[in-house]
């Protein structure tokens, strides 16, 4: 904008006159801030004084290139004059303490407490002064008081000492591209005469002036003082995203003071217990995998990232979060589980009402002048045929030259046909398509009022109903689908239009004008006279006295974009004219210039209507002139010398910004300057600065008159014009704080938090007021009180078209008094404003209805909170009229959404911190949080036909998620006070009480057992393999011998042919060639340890047996994978170390692999232990097996990652193996006859031993299909399934996705290839988590049509101390038929909030927050379990939330440590219980559940114990005292929003993180934050700290289709994720 430097330059007149009008394209957004400044160089170029010395004043003004000196810290509000506002605030302070503080004041005549230059005489010094100010144009009078832009400007200085840092979002770079100037136009605010009631009013202000001319030492001063003048703040680094995010991330890292950088342990025990080293990345099967991993490059040694940008971010936040923003909650222990949300306790220091209750106010009585016309149509005729050549209205081209004068005499013969042509030329004779008492539309462009006019009064003489509506550009215009209903329920058929705009209509190919999105179908008429047929001379019309038929019906866009018809009576609007004439004391023949738009509202009331019934001169003046020359109508006013102009507000402030010292201006014939929206809290700024600047161009003050109005009470109150220059106008000065109370209080703070607001004079002629609390009964306020202003007159609007339940609450209103009685036997109608009436009946207004935003209790005005966004400096980085401020419900309160259009030039720093301050300036003056502010692209919010913007299509995109904005700032950490109570632990319980506890109230307590081996039969095989041979080796060696050319392994590759295979003697050869290997060549005794690393396959298994065979330790690990050696080698390598392997043995392939370049490059590959190469096998035997001593010797160590990054390895016996073997083939009823489909991973766990071991034990044939092969052939496994006619098959959850996604539209053309899942009995998912009850239920659903029974689908369970717990194959048959029988798994609803605080409450299906578990399978032979509680290990009730614990011959026998240090592990795999059974020694599982005893029986008649999975302990996230499960949240928030694939939440110093996968366009990205935020706080009464939105895959997930979310915590604070944004909650 303008520099304040020109103020000291002598420029010529017409560069001057140049500068301004490029100010005003620039503040209208018709040229770009970059096109400003290039055009404005080059114009005071010639005149700019030469640059001072490097030492000179030069210096300060240049800006810092990135990189060079230390950028700005965040939120520093540049320039604030301390000064002015002391001074103020000493004068209001003076003004008030001279009378003795009534309840509120107001201030007739000189007004003491406004800036000196108010009060002074205009004289030449001080009117240069006010033209410096305008020239400057830096400002927008429009929103502005003075009084306001001081307290912004203080409350920001405020805050500048607080020092407050918050962090920026990060933002991908294409983000930052896409908004460059080239992507978009600046927003076109040119169609229409601009209602702009869209943003919530149209408010003003004035800058306060700057003194004296600035020359660069005052300018220099000024900005190291401070000053609310200067406007740019030279300071600010030009840089775009990243690179600011990166020195911001640098000025905090050195500002920090305290680092949290070691996280809290979250992960209860394990960690202790476990090796802690860094989380290695699983391959993935699903996914490529991310772009991060290698953990060791990026920790110290407690696992904190070093010098991370991200963590630097988020420990900024933590330190702001950490400042008391609000009153801390009081924390007390909810006893019950109902989590109570914190109900708004009243303040008790609120103000109240004290004053005694109002008394109705009554306007002049409605004097009756004896010629005045009975009806409007009589005032025509009469004055179409006495003065035919009066002139009635003229109309103006673009140029501002008359275009046309429509005199009475052609409105009256043109109206007469257009009535005859309506009535008789649609339709037939018989049948006419329109008949008296019709609605009829009337669509007209903004910049033809003579056609309308003519049509209009068309209408009332053919006594058909006109509906104005505006013109439809677009089938889908916002909004004009609504008009579209309204039409269809006036059932409205016919439209009548102009040449002009019948030939702009938007056409189809044919020429026929589409049917508009939910209009009726409709005939459009062209009203032009060549057109119309001439009425015959017999005919006339029907000009009857005004009655109590619709006259016309006026529409009205309520709050969520309805659209409603405002019916007005005959004798309504001849009454409305009466009392405006009365009130505006209007004469005949009197000129009237007309800004306002004429088809409703004042425009129609004054420039239409009323003077017709007056016989006035209508100059109007379309919009379209007003963006050419905003001085048009103060020109048309001199040359007319018209006596009355209708403008807004922002004509006023238009044209102060573009008013040039014009010699010819002279405003002293004015008589009364209307004030359409002076309703509007902020037209009093406008008002004043227009009186300053044109007070001596002969403007006077009595002249203004604000006036209030509303569609359903039409003109509610008027000032009336005076001739009394000495009764100035009055201004009330009211607390803001009171105001959100409804209470009228001279605000006693500095006047930071005021609102100065006018009156809009006296109550109509013939109208009673009264003001009623604005919800509840209409019960009259009292006379310090704020209610719904609400009118009793004629002139007034009869009802909603066609809606008579909100017509009764809206037209037919009995106000009461307190005791109940209606003050009048007549209805009043409620006027939509918000107000009170003051002394000497005065009325002011402080806002509207539709408004206001009911926050915590408080009621705030949404034109307010725009006002003080707008008196934010500086002002260039958002286009001033395009704010939309709007409330949406979330968590049972309302929250501020605040939504600006951002100038395409601006920065993401400048933009970020424009926000920064904005929230600030909001907080302090108006002490409400705002929820989200969000800054959209140029040009991109919906628009209203006027160019306003349309509010609730603005909301509505916003909680759908389709916004798109460029940037947010959420705030819920300020805004939301309303969460539950944190929950504090219960003082810990003895024994004795809990014993007592669980046997009053007859609870069992929670275990439960699978079937007793011991009472199992066998047949004779299967007693000879588990009494003669306790290890696997000597069971392979018998089945070697017994039965050499069974088949036991089939493996398939991917186009599902048999790759290979192995009959028990070629398996039993190949092991014992492997076993002399490795004493040969490897020189291995007994007990050493060997690395297996292949792909999944027959040479792993053979591998394993040798190892046997030998005496050795096997240890499984997955191979490196050949695309991303960086990041999944260095697991390998850690496995390998850990578990302390004297040899690796492989393949030739991956042999090479390990010693390549590329494994140089992510480990030290010299460190290798020996490694053999199985594909070149020695020929001999070994002399003998080897036979361990014992069973309890180790048999092999299984090592895997948890999802938490743990690497774990477990210690498994000889006797174990055998054990967890048997126990399968009795659940499982395997036999050598059997064949088993496996895709699951051989690498730990389940999958590993039903991979490698079972077929050896129970002899049955397992069909190996390796889960890598799936990503080419998603239908690998199911057609394998089908084609062996295989009955059991096992899974893992990332296979089951995989066949969801893949193959979900292939299931027709599956069964035309013959794929036939129907012999299925059992397919299990093999987890270690709780089961995923989505993905198994639409796995079901999709494959049901290919046989597939819906209960064939379970789950298993396993962890690291049991390898599977549960495994449920259900029986579907009959017991005759096969053996043994399952029950059906059970699946129940648990109420989400009482598993918080660690209870289990059941509830019904679809019940709100209700969170459906599967029972996890049926626990294995041998196995117990029992529910403890991990902190006080007592045994915990039925149906009661404790830690798994598990007691069975399976167990692993503990952890496999590198220091041998076994107390760690005493823990986790010998725990006893503190009371009850102290003697069975137990394993801890790890993870959360409860038992239940469900309705269900077993084969053998018992009931049967169901186990239910709910988390991982070391998952669990404690928040605010309670325990939360990521999955829960995370599937809350997958639901959010159709862009979000992926989902994974991890908590860091006590923020909650989300991290979610977008799958859409990068501009889709920043509408998840809100959706995001708003989904977590509803569902889980959570606030997000972070939301990080990244491509898909980025989230890792392991083998066996797990989110590893450590790993992903990791990569974020190590910033290795490339996120496209990144937005940090306030």
């Amino acid at each position: 904008m303008a520099d304040r430097s020109l103020e000291g330059m002598a420029l010529p007149l017409e560069v001057r006159a140049r500068l301004a009008e490029l100010e005003l394209e620039l503040s209208e957004g018709d040229i770009t801030q970059k096109g400003y400044e290039k055009k404005r160089s080059k114009l005071i170029g010639a005149y700019l004084p030469q640059p001072p010395t490097a030492n000179g004043a030069a210096v300060v003004r240049c800006r810092l290139q990135p990189g060079e000196g230390v950028p700005r810290r965040p939120f520093r509000s540049a320039h604030i004059g301390v000064c002015d506002i002391r001074e103020a605030a000493a004068r209001e302070r003076a003004a008030s303490a001279a009378g003795n503080r009534p309840l509120f004041y107001f201030r007739f005549g000189v007004d003491q407490a406004l800036p000196q230059e108010r009060r002074a005489p205009v004289t030449p010094s001080s009117a240069s002064r006010y033209h410096r100010r305008r020239s400057s144009g830096s400002r927008d009078e429009r929103y502005r008081s003075d009084v306001h832009t001081e307290a912004v400007q203080a409350a920001l200085a405020k805050h500048k000492e607080r020092k407050m840092a918050v962090p920026m979002p990060s933002k991908r770079r294409s983000l930052v591209v896409q908004t460059s100037m080239d992507a978009y136009t600046p927003p076109d605010t040119s169609s229409g005469s601009e209602d702009e009631g869209s943003v919530q009013g149209d408010s003003q202000g004035t800058p306060t002036s700057s003194q004296g001319s600035i020359n660069m030492e005052h300018w220099i001063s000024q900005a190291i003082h401070g000053s609310t003048t200067s406007t740019t703040s030279s300071s600010s680094t030009q840089s775009g995203g990243s690179g600011a995010a990166h020195r911001l991330a640098d000025v905090m890292a050195q500002t920090h003071i305290e680092n949290h950088s070691a996280p809290p342990d979250v992960t209860t025990y394990t960690s202790e217990h476990s090796i802690q080293v860094e989380r290695p990345q699983g391959s993935t099967t699903s996914r490529t995998a991310p772009k991060y991993g290698n953990a060791e490059l990026m920790e110290t040694g407690d696992g904190v990232p070093v010098s991370s940008r991200v963590s630097a971010k988020i420990q900024q936040l933590v330190n702001t979060l950490k400042r008391p923003k609000r009153p801390p909650l009081r924390e007390f222990f909810v006893d019950d589980f109902e989590e109570l949300l914190e109900v708004q306790q009243p303040d008790p220091n609120q103000p109240k009402p004290e004053g005694a209750q109002m008394l109705a106010t009554r306007g002049e009585q409605l004097g009756v002048v004896t010629n005045w016309p009975p009806s409007l149509e009589a005032a025509l005729q009469r004055w179409g045929t006495i003065s035919p050549k009066a002139p009635c209205l003229t109309t103006m081209d673009t140029n501002g030259k008359p275009l046309y004068i429509l005199t009475y005499g052609k409105l009256w013969t043109r109206s007469m046909k257009v009535a005859y042509n309506i009535l008789h030329k649609l339709g037939t004779k018989q049948e006419p398509m329109v008949r008296p008492g019709d609605r009829v539309a009337l669509v007209f462009p903004n910049n033809d009022p003579a056609a309308f006019m003519v049509a209009f009064y068309g209408c009332l003489l053919a006594e058909v109903v006109p509906v104005p509506i505006e013109v439809p550009l677009t089938r889908k215009d916002a909004g004009s689908q609504q008009i579209g209903f309204l039409l269809g329920s006036c059932g409205v058929t016919v439209a009548l239009t102009s040449d002009a705009c019948h030939k702009g209509l938007p056409k189809s190919p044919t020429g026929e004008i589409p049917q508009f999105k939910g209009w009726p179908k409709l005939l459009w008429f062209v009203t032009e006279s060549k057109h119309l047929s001439k009425p015959p001379r017999d005919w006339f019309p029907h000009i009857k006295d005004a009655n109590n038929d619709t006259a016309y019906i006026e529409y009205k866009t309520c709050k969520d974009g309805s659209v409603l018809g405002v019916t007005v009576t005959r004798i309504a609007l001849l009454t409305h004219c009466q009392a405006l004439t009365q009130a505006c004391g209007y004469t005949e023949a009197e000129t009237i210039v007309n800004v306002l738009d004429f088809k409703k509202d004042v425009g129609l009331w004054h420039g239409i209507l009323t003077s017709v019934m007056n016989m006035m001169h209508v100059i109007s003046i379309p919009y379209s002139l007003m963006k050419v020359n905003p001085l048009s109508w103060i020109q048309k006013v001199c040359q007319y010398k018209a006596k009355v102009a209708c403008v807004k507000s922002r004509d006023m402030h238009w044209a102060l910004v573009a008013h040039r010292d014009q010699r010819d201006v002279n405003l002293s014939s004015l008589r009364m300057l209307i004030v359409a929206d002076g309703a509007n809290p902020w037209s009093i700024s406008s008002c004043d600065a227009f009186l300053n600047v044109f007070q001596s161009k002969g403007l006077r003050q009595e002249v203004i008159c604000p006036c209030a109005s509303s569609p359903e009470a039409l003109t509610v109150a008027i000032r009336r014009p005076t001739d009394d220059s000495n009764q100035p106008p009055g201004r009330g000065v009211l607390s803001m704080h009171g105001l959100t109370y409804g209470v009228i209080r001279v605000d006693s703070e500095e006047k930071l938090s005021v609102l100065t607001v006018q009156d809009v004079g006296l109550v109509m002629p013939g109208a009673i007021m009264c003001s009623v609390k604005p919800d509840g009964i209409p019960q009259l306020c009292r006379t310090d009180e704020i209610g719904e202003l609400c009118v009793c007159a004629v002139a007034t609007g009869t009802s909603y078209y066609g809606l008579s339940g909100m017509t009764k609450n809206t037209f037919e209103v009995f106000p009461m008094t307190s005791s109940g009685a209606p003050i009048s036997e007549y209805p009043f109608i409620r006027t939509g404003l918000l107000g009170f009436v003051g002394p000497g009946g005065l009325v002011f207004v402080v806002g509207k209805m539709d408004g206001l935003m009911v926050v915590s209790g408080r009621r705030h005005n949404a034109d307010d909170i725009v006002a003080t966004a707008l008196a934010v400096e500086p002002m260039k980085f958002v286009y001033r009229g395009r704010i939309a401020v709007f409330s949406v419900t979330v968590l049972h309160d309302e929250r501020i959404v605040i939504v600006a259009e951002q100038r395409p030039d601006s920065t993401e720093e400048d933009s970020f911190q424009w926000m920064s301050r904005v929230l600030q300036a909001i907080d302090s003056i108006h002490q409400v949080g705002v929820y989200c502010l969000a800054l959209v692209p140029a040009n991109t919010l919906p628009k209203t036909p006027l160019g306003g913007i349309h509010l609730s299509e603005t909301k509505q995109l916003f909680l759908e998620g389709s916004l798109h904005p460029c940037n947010v700032l959420m705030c819920p950490h300020t805004c939301v006070t309303n969460l539950p109570k944190p929950r504090q632990k219960q003082p810990e319980i003895g024994p004795a009480s809990v014993m007592v506890g669980n046997l009053v109230s007859g609870k069992r307590i929670a275990q439960a057992s699978g079937r007793d081996l011991g009472q199992i039969e066998d047949n004779d095989q299967a007693r000879k393999v588990r009494t003669e041979f306790l290890f696997l080796s000597e069971v392979l060696q018998w089945r070697a011998q017994t039965t050499p050319d069974h088949l036991l392994y089939t493996l398939l590759n991917c186009r599902g042919t048999i790759a290979n295979s192995l009959t028990c003697v070629q398996l039993h050869k190949r092991a014992e060639k492997i076993a002399v290997m490795l004493m040969e060549r490897g020189h291995l005794q007994d007990g050493d340890h060997v690395a297996l690393v292949y792909p999944p396959g027959i040479d792993l298994i053979a591998a394993f047996y040798g190892c046997l065979y030998a005496g050795c330790v096997p240890i499984t690990v997955r191979p490196p994978h050949p695309q991303n050696i960086a990041t999944t080698l260095p697991t390998v390598k850690m496995i390998v170390e850990v578990s302390r392997s004297a040899c690796l043995m492989t393949t030739q392939l991956i042999c090479k692999l390990l010693r390549s370049r590329e494994a140089a490059a992510a480990v030290d590959v010299r460190t290798w232990p020996l490694i053999l190469d199985t594909d070149d096998l020695p020929k001999k035997r070994p002399a003998q097996i080897y036979k361990p001593s014992n069973p309890d010797t180790l048999a092999y160590l299984d090592f895997s990652v948890s999802t938490t990054g743990m690497l774990a390895g477990v210690k498994m016996s000889h006797a174990a193996t055998s054990a967890f073997c048997r126990s399968i083939k009795l659940q499982c009823e395997l036999y050598p006859s059997r064949e088993v489909a496996i895709c699951l991973d051989p690498y730990c766990g389940l999958g590993f031993v039903l991979w490698c071991l079972c077929s050896v034990y129970s002899g049955h044939q397992s069909i190996l299909i390796p889960p890598s092969e799936l990503e080419t052939n998603p239908a690998l496994w199911l057609l394998a399934v089908s084609q062996y006619k295989v009955r059991d098959t096992f899974c893992s959850y990332s296979v089951m996705e995989l066949c969801t996604k893949g193959l979900g539209s292939q299931t027709e053309s599956l069964k035309a290839r013959g794929l036939d899942l129907s012999r299925v009995r059992t397919c299990v998912v093999v987890a270690e988590e709780r089961p995923r009850i989505a993905l198994t239920q639409s796995f079901s659903k999709l494959f049901k049509d290919l046989g597939l029974h819906p209960r064939a689908v379970s789950t298993s369970f396993g962890c690291r101390v049991n390898l599977a717990i549960c495994l449920q194959p259900h029986r579907l048959w009959t017991l005759a038929e096969q053996g043994t029988s399952g029950p059906d798994p059970t699946t129940v609803y648990v109420d989400m909030r009482a598993l918080r605080h660690d209870r289990v409450r059941l509830v019904e299906r679809g019940s709100p927050h209700s969170l459906p578990l599967m029972e996890s399978g049926k626990i294995l032979p041998g196995v117990r379990i029992i529910i403890a509680n991990p902190e006080t290990k007592g045994p915990l009730g039925d149906s009661h939330l404790g830690e798994i614990w598990v007691h069975s011959a399976h167990n692993a026998s503990g952890y496999f440590t590198i220091y041998g240090d076994e107390s760690l592990q005493s823990d986790h795999f010998n725990s006893r219980l503190s009371f009850g059974d102290t003697q069975t020694i137990w394993a801890r599982t790890g993870y959360l559940g409860f038992l239940r005893r469900t309705e269900l029986t077993d084969a053998n008649g018992e009931r049967h114990d169901a186990l239910y999975v709910v988390g991982a302990l070391d998952e669990a996230m404690e928040l605010r005292g309670m325990r939360y499960h990521p999955i829960d949240i995370e599937t809350s928030v997958i639901r959010a929003h159709k862009s979000v694939t992926e989902c994974a939440v991890f908590t860091w110093t006590n923020l909650l993180v989300v991290v979610v996968e977008l799958d859409g366009s990068e501009q889709e990205a920043l509408d998840l934050v809100p959706l995001v935020t708003n989904v977590v706080l509803e569902e889980h009464y959570l606030i997000v700290g972070v939301v990080v939105v990244v491509d898909i895959g980025v989230i890792p997930i392991n083998s066996r289709g797990e989110k590893q979310r450590m790993h992903l915590r990791d990569g974020f604070l190590a910033d290795q994720l490339d996120p496209i944004y990144v937005a940090y909650n306030m």
